[in-house]
């Protein structure tokens, strides 16, 4: 007997003939599926095909597109005890990378086919649904130099392009970090605050893995003094991440919480989930296993935390309330 499932298909994510992807996802899950198929439009976003979705009844959501696709369409299914299949089409697919999904149709079809889920942690940014990170400083300002024509051309070395210029105009900023139990003032170059991140979103990997399903955000603060530390920062965040490793270095710093508020001076371009939202300050609050995901099957540990010796800063502890 097949399941009923609606798919969000995105005929302008991927580089290829998009008439044929989708005859081929059509195909892979027909004999376990019946489908109802609507592509987005100008008129039209995922997000709204989302909400027609949970308003006919669905069970089964299916995504393909990019990461804002697939984050538009999760953040209307969080909470809502819909299952989620990703179909990874765009140009970095950071949410299927982090979760272990294949970046081909075939292989994430069988995915979703095997059935396996994983409930995982949501958050929200001044109130915007995030499933991955918030950017504040660098991160923010790579992704809103990087233009769709150069990501088309270029795929994620248009990233790595933009990330170049921006060293060239290094700059720092004071930032007020604050939680429910610390206080720190800091010089940085980047805040990232990560619900998931895949390893090459490095800006963002302090810890020796962001964990998806603990409850808690991964903040890691980059504060290196000049563009030379800037650098080095960021080649041993890479190293660290590929090898599953804490960060070492005195000017990178990262804690766990639930939820962080963050102000800057001056103000700061804000990324989240890859789209430049506006500028500082923000607040994210994690939204604990509130969205379900077909995933192959995966585990993961918790990281500690990590604040000692970041230059130019203060740490205080909070005394909570009794």
């Amino acid at each position: 007997m097949t399941r009923s499932a609606y798919l969000i298909y995105n005929p302008t994510a991927g580089q290829g003939d998009p008439e044929q992807e989708l005859q081929l996802i059509q195909s892979l899950l027909a004999p376990e599926f019946d489908l109802y198929t609507e592509k987005t439009t100008e008129e039209v976003d995922a997000a709204a095909l989302a909400k027609d979705a949970i308003e006919k009844g669905f069970k089964t959501v299916i995504a393909a597109g990019g990461d804002g696709t697939i984050s538009a369409t999760a953040g209307v299914l969080i909470n809502s005890h819909v299952a989620f299949g990703i179909l990874p089409c765009g140009t970095a697919n950071a949410l299927a990378s982090t979760l272990g999904i294949p970046p081909s149709a075939e292989e994430a079809c069988q995915t979703i086919l095997a059935g396996h889920t994983r409930i995982v942690d949501t958050a929200t940014c001044n109130g915007q649904p995030m499933l991955l990170l918030a950017g504040v400083g660098f991160e923010a300002d790579t992704i809103e130099g990087t233009n769709k024509q150069a990501k088309k051309n270029w795929g994620m070395l248009a990233y790595v392009f933009s990330g170049l210029r921006q060293l060239r105009e290094f700059e720092r900023f004071e930032a007020e970090i604050e939680t429910d139990d610390k206080l720190i003032e800091v010089t940085a170059a980047a805040v990232t605050v990560a619900n998931a991140a895949p390893a090459t979103s490095i800006l963002a990997q302090g810890p020796a893995r962001v964990i998806c399903d603990d409850g808690l955000l991964d903040v890691t603060i980059v504060a290196p003094k000049n563009r030379a530390s800037a650098i080095t920062a960021s080649y041993h965040l890479l190293q660290t991440a590929l090898q599953n490793e804490e960060a070492q270095r005195d000017d990178i710093g990262y804690l766990r919480t639930k939820r962080v508020k963050i102000t800057t001076s001056p103000l700061q371009n804000v990324v989240v989930d890859g789209e430049v939202i506006g500028h500082t300050e923000i607040e994210v609050e994690c939204i604990p296993h509130s969205l379900i995901i077909f995933v192959p099957a995966t585990g993961s540990n918790s990281p500690p935390e990590k604040l000692e010796n970041l230059p130019e800063s203060k740490v205080e502890t909070k005394t909570k309330a009794p």
